[in-house]
């Protein structure tokens, strides 16, 4: 009997390890950044898939998807860019190895295969917004940021498919809940709670948090107990919220209440390695935060070179 039941804690182990990305098993310590090629990157959107270890980042100068995975010191490009023709920001990886990108001024989200870069299909927006970032919500619709025009976009988890490009729904009208300023980035960062009831957005130019409630579609402001956050990108670990701070060169740690209607700010982290840190993902008990320099673009100054994206200890 005994012998039987070591027998199944054998078997129990070799499926589990079998479930852990092989580059994580008696592999040596992650790196402490990755490097991105190319001299004008600037990027933006991260995104890790845990299935493999892979993550990808977006350049806002051409469009293209760099990818790299946590245990090499280097990223490679992955989809090449399209140059004026689309930009990309947020990207997001769903439990279906799909990739999707927002696609800025373009108006655009794409969907790729995350193994092998093939555009799957894209849906539009219009002209007249900024598509920025992504949550993929448990039962797989998309939600999508749009930073000027006060619109919440939707495309249903059975419209991600092979297809000609198609308009994505106009879910929510922010209109009289979230101030959108003309001129601003507002709406921005956007994750989904893991039971697919809310969704948490960020107003950067305010630096404010909302609740959205996807059932209702309710929108209530997360009360911060007066603390500002100006969040970029968002990520979520249970009522753990992570936000990249850009100009203030720091990620901003929440803990939320059960409900998400309020949150204390625990910590704001700095790192040397910070340059303008846009968006950020969670990847293994570690947290990579996107070093995008937009305040040198902004400012006419050149790169610092090369391009990084930073792994931090989780705050």
């Amino acid at each position: 009997m005994k012998r039987s039941l070591a027998l199944i804690g054998f078997a129990m182990l070799a499926v589990l390890v079998g479930l852990v990305p092989a580059a994580s098993v008696g592999a040596a310590p992650r790196p402490s950044s990755y490097t991105l090629p190319g001299s004008a990157v600037f990027p933006e959107g991260v995104a890790y898939q845990p299935t493999t270890g892979n993550f990808f980042v977006s350049s806002t100068t051409d469009g293209s998807i760099l990818r790299g995975n946590v245990m090499e010191p280097d990223a490679a490009p992955f989809i090449a860019g399209g140059g004026v023709q689309f930009s990309a920001i947020g990207v997001k990886v769903d439990e279906a190895g799909r990739l999707i990108v927002a696609g800025g001024v373009t108006g655009e989200v794409r969907v790729y295969d995350a193994a092998t870069g093939a555009l799957i299909r894209t849906f539009t927006t219009g002209s007249g917004g900024f598509l920025n970032d992504i949550a993929v919500a448990k039962n797989g619709d998309l939600f999508v940021t749009d930073s000027f025009r006060p619109v919440l976009w939707r495309v249903p988890a059975a419209e991600i498919h092979s297809g000609a490009a198609e308009p994505a729904e106009a879910w929510l009208d922010l209109t009289g809940t979230i101030p959108y300023t003309a001129g601003q980035f507002n709406v921005n960062g956007i994750v989904a709670t893991d039971n697919g009831k809310h969704l948490l957005v960020s107003q950067s130019f305010t630096s404010e948090l909302f609740r959205i409630d996807v059932a209702t579609k309710s929108v209530t402001e997360v009360d911060l107990g007066g603390q500002a956050v100006a969040g970029d990108g968002l990520a979520l670990l249970g009522r753990i919220l992570y936000a990249g701070e850009p100009f203030l060169h720091q990620v901003a740690k929440v803990s939320l209440s059960g409900d998400l209607s309020s949150g204390t700010v625990l910590s704001r982290t700095t790192d040397p390695s910070f340059l303008t840190p846009t968006t950020l993902a969670v990847a293994a008990g570690r947290l990579l935060v996107v070093n995008s320099q937009f305040e040198r673009l902004f400012a006419g100054l050149p790169p610092i070179l090369p391009f990084t994206i930073s792994s931090i200890p989780l705050p």
